[in-house]
């Protein structure tokens, strides 16, 4: 049955803070959640962001707005979790890696407790590891345990493409793959403008401006997080899309191609852990990782950065 044809369309939210508010406002605006639970360790700020949403829907689509405790999750279609520490200035991703893995070990059996079978979607960072803490902790199958991973790298992969080239963001196709921090790869071979390749495009271009911005792109994607950490202090609204977006194509059966975070079962081989490349995504969750070549080069590097996970799960322990 699709996803659509289902009458709850209940999403739970854990942690109710920057990252997890700016979520939940996005997806009620989106109007594809029938239902929203909210659930933070601090139960007062759960509520106050509660009621915050409902009093917005008179201007929405009709959702339910509640908080609560993990009680909550017993009937979600999706659990998406955004509690844990939040990255500070001059911290990296996988500096947060032992606190937050704690946290998500706390998490999960009070989630599992109530819900045996959901989709569970990490968010918190680092997200690659936490997926695969997740995955490992859950018991849930592979297809069900999903991290945000490099939406938003690969959503600031297009939008400076699009500025570059002077193109809608829209007509713009390009996926960042790899962990979701330092060693992110952006995958130019398979970069286009409405399915021309910029490697075809570049060379006939009357501006020949790509020789000189590939390396000032790739320093923006992969630094984009710090720059905005260190003049607001998170990151929250284009990750709280980003998750919509998600949640979206699997409530609705969308069948979407996103960069996510999954474990990976492909070819290449790359070590079996979790990170983010282009995978087809609907009601089950993850459906199929997408057959996609990268030049030597790319691959070289997504071996590099698959590495990088690794090593951080064996120093976790996992």
């Amino acid at each position: 049955m699709a996803r659509q044809d289902r009458p709850g369309r209940k999403v739970a939210v854990v942690g109710a803070g920057m990252v997890g508010s700016s979520f939940a406002y996005a997806l009620i605006i989106n109007g594809v959640a029938r239902r929203l639970a909210l659930i933070d360790r601090d139960p007062d700020r759960a509520a106050g962001e509660a009621m915050d949403l409902a009093h917005s829907l008179s201007f929405l689509q009709p959702v339910v707005v509640e908080s609560g405790g993990y009680e909550l999750c017993g009937d979600a279609d999706i659990v998406v979790i955004t509690a844990g520490a939040a990255q500070k200035p001059g911290e990296s991703r996988l500096d947060l890696t032992r606190k937050n893995a704690a946290i998500i070990k706390k998490i999960v059996p009070l989630i599992l407790t109530h819900n045996p079978d959901p989709i569970i979607l990490m968010v918190t960072n680092p997200v690659d590891i936490l997926t695969q803490v997740l995955l490992q902790e859950s018991g849930l199958e592979r297809s069900r345990v999903i991290g945000s991973g490099t939406m938003l790298d690969s959503s600031r992969f297009r939008h400076l493409l699009s500025q570059n080239c002077g193109v809608d963001v829209r007509n713009v196709h390009a996926y960042v793959v790899g962990e979701h921090g330092d060693s992110e790869v952006l995958v130019w071979s398979h970069a286009n403008l409405a399915g021309a390749p910029l490697s075809e495009m570049c060379p006939v271009c009357t501006a020949s401006c790509m020789l000189g911005v590939k390396q000032n792109i790739d320093e923006q994607v992969r630094n984009a997080a710090y720059k905005i950490i260190r003049r607001k202090s998170s990151t929250n609204w284009a990750i709280g899309l980003a998750v919509t977006r998600i949640v979206e194509t699997i409530l609705m059966d969308q069948d979407s191609v996103l960069t996510v975070s999954a474990l990976w079962e492909g070819a290449h081989g790359l070590p079996s852990v979790c990170f983010s490349w282009p995978r087809l995504v609907g009601w089950q969750g993850v459906k199929s990782d997408l057959a996609f070549p990268l030049d030597p080069g790319e691959l070289e590097a997504l071996n590099a950065s698959a590495e990088v996970i690794r090593d951080s799960l064996e120093a976790l322990g996992s």
